[in-house]
């Protein structure tokens, strides 16, 4: 019989029964996913959500079942402001409410459905799924908005608890894993802080065989085959529930930044669908960013799914074991761990 062993985390809550806490702004689609006139199917730790985009109105989002038989209600019609059920053509307007029963009289309309409060911005629609919104929607997304910075945004659904994700980024200590899209890369680790709800870690990185890959390269503003002899610090911060990563090489304005959104997606909240906005500072020669841009592309979203790829491996594991056997000895992981049971729901 497999026996777990012991851990100093042992006598804690398992952190991936932890839910991520509802009351908060979650990225549920981008932008481009939901055209006009149109509805696009997502949700929230597996309870349905409908968004619906009117021809001359903002998105708005509503829970993805009609009231009357409780079929989808994406797979309905936008009707001016409203979505008409594809079954018997209940409709409802951007507040849940049923305002047509095609075959009943105005004074005998049932109950509606609920509504979501809804933001879009920067290329991402967000919806709060707790109760009355608590805190105003996030002011900017990463650099998205900054013209000094281009900006690519991708993502996709990754088959983990959205708690391997934070301490993937956050533990720069696993750059052997990137080794053949990244080279040899030695981070250094300089420090963390901490505070109610946020925690931000430092590094610093050398490079022993001098050579940046190309994509790397681009990000730094350094020539492919050239050492980088300029400043190299990386921030990494989870404020709860998002995290960011920003990198400077000289200089006041940071050459990376990273805006990152991690939303449960089932019930047990073992998938979560991850929205990336990367946003690399624009050099001072025209056009070359542009230029080298596929190259970035290919390169970013390389190094991507090689961490989707062992946060997948670390969920397997997980459920294999039916707990977690994780020995975590990094202080600011175990930091970060602590902050992430303040701030979830537990089950």
């Amino acid at each position: 019989m497999t026996v777990m062993p012991e851990h100093p985390e042992a006598a804690l809550a398992d952190l991936r029964s932890i839910g991520a806490h509802p009351d908060h702004w979650y990225p549920v689609a981008w932008s481009r996913e939901l055209k006009a006139g149109k509805t696009f199917a997502t949700g929230f730790a597996g309870e349905p959500i409908v968004l619906v985009r009117a021809l001359d109105g903002p998105v708005f989002a509503l829970e993805d079942r009609c009231a009357h038989r409780q079929v989808p209600l994406s797979k309905g019609v936008v009707d001016g402001c409203s979505i008409r059920c594809c079954y018997h053509g209940w409709r409802y307007d951007d507040s849940g409410r049923c305002i047509d029963v095609p075959y009943l009289g105005k004074g005998k309309l049932p109950n509606g459905v609920r509504c979501y409060p809804c933001f879009e911005r920067d290329g991402i629609i967000f919806v709060w799924p707790g109760l009355a919104p608590t805190a105003d929607p996030p002011e900017r997304i990463g650099a998205a908005a900054d013209p000094a910075y281009r900006t690519r945004r991708f993502g996709k659904v990754v088959q983990c608890h959205y708690t391997f994700m934070h301490e993937n980024l956050m533990d720069m200590n696993h750059q052997v894993l990137h080794r053949r899209t990244t080279g040899k890369v030695a981070p250094r680790y300089l420090g963390s802080r901490s505070g109610r709800g946020w925690i931000e870690v430092d590094y610093s990185f050398s490079r022993p065989d001098q050579k940046p890959p190309l994509g790397e390269a681009v990000i730094v503003g350094a020539l492919r085959g050239r050492a980088r002899t300029a400043r190299d610090l990386m921030t990494v911060r989870t404020e709860y529930p998002y995290q960011t990563l920003r990198m400077w090489t000289r200089g006041e304005q940071p050459v990376l930044s990273v805006w990152l959104g991690y939303t449960p997606v089932d019930a047990a909240q073992h998938r979560n669908r991850t929205f990336v906005v990367l946003s690399v500072r624009r050099p001072k020669i025209p056009g070359l960013l542009d230029l080298a841009w596929p190259v970035l592309a290919w390169f970013t979203s390389r190094v991507f799914a090689e961490d989707c790829e062992i946060v997948e491996m670390e969920q397997a594991a997980y459920d294999a074991q039916g707990a977690d056997w994780n020995r975590e000895v990094f202080p600011p992981i175990r930091e970060l761990r602590k902050l992430l049971r303040e701030c979830g729901e537990p089950s």
